[in-house]
């Protein structure tokens, strides 16, 4: 089979080198992709929204399946312009349609499925310019710290958390009035503030028959400690320790059970990942959010622990066979630590040669924001690569990444060094 991966983060990557393993592959296509891909598969210089170019691209390539990494064409209707076109209407696409895809491109919409499903979350409203006075009115009822969610898509920032009350209503003013999030925040979701631990838990569904993935913890903030502004992710680890199977038990029938149920229901087709963020609060699981697509550092974690033909799996969501796949998952911890560009999530230099990938050892080199210049791998974005290391435990892998993360360098690079801290 010939596949076209869509995207050109540590993600796609990970996808494209599991991939890359099964037998069923003949050539192996990503759009943009990065240095990493570029090493295993052919990259193609074709941007994900890029929609009548992916259909050129398919049609030259004779692609097979496409596998869909980012939300972006997810939600603006990437898998409808497959099904609408009469020569790509027969080629599957591992991700789900627009109107599912709304779950992660718009919060006020989720928020609403979850209302609907009675899929427990916090407790919340949304507002816009025009009601910015009932919104102040509302984050008075509410206890510190307070949270502010922009309702579109806004690159994984467009969440703050505010402890003073004043803070909270100048920024919602900025968010609503001042455009603060271009487009994405013309609404704005105020909720609780859920106090607990956070884990993500990855669903595949064929639209009638789902498989639950390994969990993941993930760590957002730039600094240690959790302390900082929020990235696009510094690290992860798979399994989460503290979801044990009484805990995961109540996540399936309360959360996951809910979630694939009312897709059917809401009749949203959906074939693809589930992504749902969520916190532990007094020993019972909340959902955060819905992500249509994996996260990312997760996938680096989460694909590595799958043992299956990846291939194989992609080819029962696409005919709706999930149930006839027996799930084998590696018992080993994985983790994953990211390397970012100094200065990152605020400006930063892009063009800088990396080097020691040549002496890595028992672990693995996810490209994130990679590219090639006169045949050197250099950066082109805030988060650059990921190391990826198995262990017996979270403390055993996590010491194997970080081995081998001291072996990498690029000027001016970063990694946080306490991951697992709150284990």
């Amino acid at each position: 089979m010939n596949i076209l991966i869509l995207g050109a983060g540590g993600r796609e990557h990970t996808l494209a080198w599991k991939l890359k393993q099964s037998p069923k592959l003949s050539k192996l296509f990503v759009a943009p992709g990065n240095a990493g891909t570029a090493a295993i598969a052919t990259n193609l210089a074709i941007g994900v929204n890029d929609f009548e170019a992916i259909k050129n691209a398919v049609v030259s390539e004779k692609i097979n399946m496409v596998i869909v990494g980012p939300e972006d064409p997810l939600v603006n209707g990437v898998h409808d312009f497959f099904l609408n076109d009469e020569i790509l209407k027969i080629i599957p696409v591992i991700g789900p349609q627009k109107a599912a895809a709304t779950l992660e491109g718009s919060k006020d919409f989720a928020k609403e499925f979850m209302m609907r499903h009675n899929i427990p979350t916090a407790a919340y409203q949304s507002f816009t310019s025009e009601t910015l006075e009932k919104g102040y009115q509302f984050l008075e009822t509410l206890k510190p710290p307070y949270v502010l969610k922009a309702d579109g898509l806004a690159a994984g920032k467009g969440v703050l958390i505010l402890k003073d009350l004043q803070e909270a209503k100048d920024e919602l003013k900025e968010m609503l009035v001042g455009a603060k999030f271009g487009s994405a925040s013309t609404t704005v979701v105020i909720e609780e503030f859920l106090d607990g631990i956070e884990l993500s838990v990855f669903v595949l569904t064929d639209g009638k028959n789902y498989k639950v993935l390994p969990t993941a913890k993930d760590y957002k903030r730039i600094g240690e400690g959790d302390t900082g502004l929020n990235t696009g992710g510094m690290g992860a680890i798979s399994p989460v320790p503290f979801a044990n199977k009484e805990f995961m038990d109540k996540i399936h029938d309360n959360v996951i059970l809910p979630t694939v149920e009312g897709l059917k229901k809401d009749n949203l087709p959906y074939k693809g990942f589930i992504f749902i963020g969520l916190i532990k609060v007094n020993n019972s699981p909340k959902v955060i959010e819905y992500n249509v697509r994996l996260g990312d550092p997760e996938t680096e974690v989460v694909i590595p622990r799958i043992k299956n033909d990846l291939l194989e799996v992609f080819e029962a969501v696409a005919n709706q066979t999930l149930d006839q796949i027996d799930l084998q998952l590696d018992e080993r911890t994985a983790t994953t630590v990211m390397a970012v560009s100094g200065g990152y999530p605020e400006a930063y230099e892009k063009g800088i040669e990396i080097t020691g990938f040549d002496k890595i050892d028992d672990a693995t080199v996810f490209h994130a924001g990679t590219t090639l210049k006169n045949n050197a791998v250099v950066t082109a974005g805030g988060r650059v690569l990921a190391v990826t290391a198995f262990g017996v435990d979270f403390k055993e892998a996590l010491k194997k990444s970080y081995e081998n993360m001291e072996k990498i360098q690029f000027d001016k690079m970063y990694y946080r060094k306490d991951l697992g801290f709150d284990l």
